[in-house]
């Protein structure tokens, strides 16, 4: 192994066994999912029941109005990777003309204009429909305990509150009324209840039980009709038509409508995929940032194995600018559009961009040539990483930094959010794994919804209103998301699962996971623990979209010399502290010998493992 020797401490074992696991970002959703496969669902099953209590205990990094995307291999069809598609479109007014007239330059990163048809819901359902084997009450009933009963909030929680606080008693009472009890934030463990959100969960249950002598597909069914064309439609199009602070600065009315909700469903698709030293690594289309990593892994395969190496100088710069140059590609051709990847991931096309990698880091932005296409450049924004407020997930460990560490938001007080996010993983004793990711509609997304107990997203942040983008703001097409998961195969048969919260950083941080072992031998714990970096010399896809020229931000594990060489070749540094970056998690199957494993995060003491 021409790795640098991983720690032989790690901060938890690697699990392992031969019945389940679950990986997620938060205890109680590892728990429930658990929880299923001992009463024996099946990993649709878990990943669902875990996924809607993440709605609920980390309100502040996904909703039921936001999105989620998953990877997933079934049992039975073990060599096909399938994408969930639970990503929901612009609305149908929701055009740039639109924006423009309203004296915005760019989507807001709050408010109702910068939503997106929610899609979490929809998607999770349809996948409990279609390879689940519980019944819906059943797959809800945790969510609704934790909804109705309360959960012991999270200090994060009230820190992102704490953030909006005069935005919400200013302009969103609903959200303070729901997320500042008697006009206070909520302390570490004092316990949260959301009885709105409750109710729309016992609502959608009763959808079903109305037809109780049809099939369980067909309750569930009719829960996502409830959702998608009635009472959830109607009162979130009301209400977020209704003028309301966006993040410009200014009271603007969003434009979603009743005929937005209906009009959507989730859907599944082929993973696009890549070979890469005899694994198949599985992603979304470029209508997620998915492929970038598959672009940086084509890149990198060129490089000999010390190349590759994240704790070494030379690796951690090779990393860097490997992905700079896929990131690039992904704002100047990714999008709900018709771009081929066969030509963004051919090895001529690797080879090509491999050798602009030299010995400098590059302060360019640096987008291939597709022929046939026009090179799209963004508005490029450049941000020397002024302060944040102090109390946000961004002003950790002492640094003024805007990346979102550990995989939280760095929140502003206008509600702007960057970095986000939850995950789930499972894998159960039959061979069923999914990698899933869901985010948006977050308590500082939007003014809360009464009626229902959350906010719509703000998805449509990750559009431009300029004209030539694949990834313009287009009514009915998808903004080109940053969630991600991961799904790893090896000779026909799902041997990984994994992702990350942390918006742009996400196939970033996963990308050192795989590097490290696929190539460096590491276990699934010493990967997760290992010295994290990650480049902030692309253009975020969060509002205000800006970049920093050279910017690498790296944990301090990585150590002196090395963070003194990558100086040297001239990329801009910034110190996270020790532990800092990312959200990990993982779930892993030897197909041959049935064995399981799982590791998690100990950043942010909040994601657990759990199995046996």
């Amino acid at each position: 192994m021409t790795f640098t020797t991983p720690d032989s401490f790690t901060t938890r074992p690697t699990l392992q066994g031969t019945f389940g696991m679950s990986a997620s970002t938060h205890w109680l959703a590892t728990a429930t999912a658990q929880a299923v496969l001992e009463r024996g669902g099946n990993a649709f099953d878990a990943a669902a029941a875990g996924a809607f209590v993440l709605h609920v205990v980390e309100p502040h990094l996904n909703g039921p109005g936001g999105d989620m995307t998953a990877v997933f291999a079934t049992a039975e069809n073990p060599a096909e990777p399938t994408v969930l598609m639970g990503q929901g479109p612009a609305p149908a007014a929701a055009t740039p003309e639109h924006y423009l007239a309203q004296g915005l330059d760019l989507v807001p990163g709050a408010g109702g204009l910068a939503a997106a048809v929610p899609g979490a819901v929809e998607g999770w359902l349809m996948l409990l429909r279609d390879h689940g084997t519980w019944e819906l009450a059943d797959i809800l009933a945790f969510a609704t305990g934790y909804a109705r009963n309360g959960h012991p909030a999270l200090a994060r929680v009230g820190s992102t509150i704490a953030s909006v606080a005069d935005l919400f008693t200013e302009h969103w009472p609903t959200s303070a009324a729901l997320w500042m009890p008697d006009g206070r934030i909520p302390e570490e463990g004092e316990i949260l209840k959301n009885e709105a959100y409750a109710r729309v969960l016992d609502r959608l249950v009763a959808a079903g039980t109305e037809v109780t002598t049809a099939s369980r597909e067909a309750r569930i069914d009719a829960a996502r009709t409830q959702w998608r064309e009635g009472f959830v439609a109607a009162a979130a199009a009301a209400f977020t038509q209704i003028p309301h602070r966006h993040s410009s600065g200014t009271d603007l009315a969003g434009v979603m409508t009743e005929a937005d909700f209906a009009g959507f469903t989730a859907g599944y698709e082929p993973a696009t995929v890549l070979e890469f030293r005899g694994y198949t690594i599985a992603k979304t289309g470029p209508w997620g940032q998915g492929p970038a990593l598959l672009q940086t892994l084509a890149i990198l395969d060129g490089f000999p194995d010390e190349y590759l190496d994240p704790s070494t100088a030379l690796g951690a710069h090779t990393i860097l600018e490997a992905q700079k140059l896929s990131i690039a590609d992904r704002e100047s051709y990714y999008g709900d559009s018709n771009v081929s990847m066969d030509r963004l991931l051919s090895p001529e096309y690797a080879a090509i961009r491999r050798s602009l990698i030299g010995e400098k880091a590059s302060h360019e932005f640096r987008p291939g040539s597709l022929p046939g296409q026009t090179v799209f450049t963004p508005p490029l924004r450049v941000e020397y990483l002024p302060p944040v407020p102090v109390g946000t997930a961004g002003a950790a460990n002492g640094s003024d930094t805007t990346f979102a560490g550990v995989g939280e938001p760095t929140v502003m007080d206008t509600g702007e959010t960057r970095g986000d996010t939850c995950h789930i993983d499972v894998v159960d004793r039959w061979g069923n794994m999914i990698s899933a990711t869901p985010s948006g509609g977050w308590l500082q997304s939007s003014p809360t919804i009464p009626e229902l107990g959350f906010a719509l997203g703000s998805r449509l942040q990750m559009t431009w209103l300029e004209e030539g983008s694949p990834s313009t703001l287009t009514p009915g097409k998808r903004p080109r998301t940053t969630l991600t998961p991961t799904l790893v195969l090896k000779d026909g048969q799902p041997v990984a699962a994994l992702g990350s919260p942390g918006g742009d950083q996400q196939d970033q941080w996963q990308l050192l996971y795989l590097l490290r072992t696929i190539v460096g031998g590491y276990t699934p714990q010493q990967a997760v623990d290992a010295p994290a970096l990650h480049t902030t010399s692309i253009p975020g896809s969060f509002f205000p979209r800006t970049w920093t020229p050279g910017g690498a931000v790296v944990e301090d594990r990585l150590g002196e010399d090395v963070i003194g060489e990558l100086e040297r070749r001239g990329h801009l540094v910034t110190r996270a502290g020790d532990w800092a970056l990312g959200r990990l998690s993982s779930v892993v199957r030897d197909p041959h010998t049935g064995v399981l494993k799982a590791s998690a995060n100990p950043r942010g003491a909040q994601g657990y493992a759990a199995g046996r």
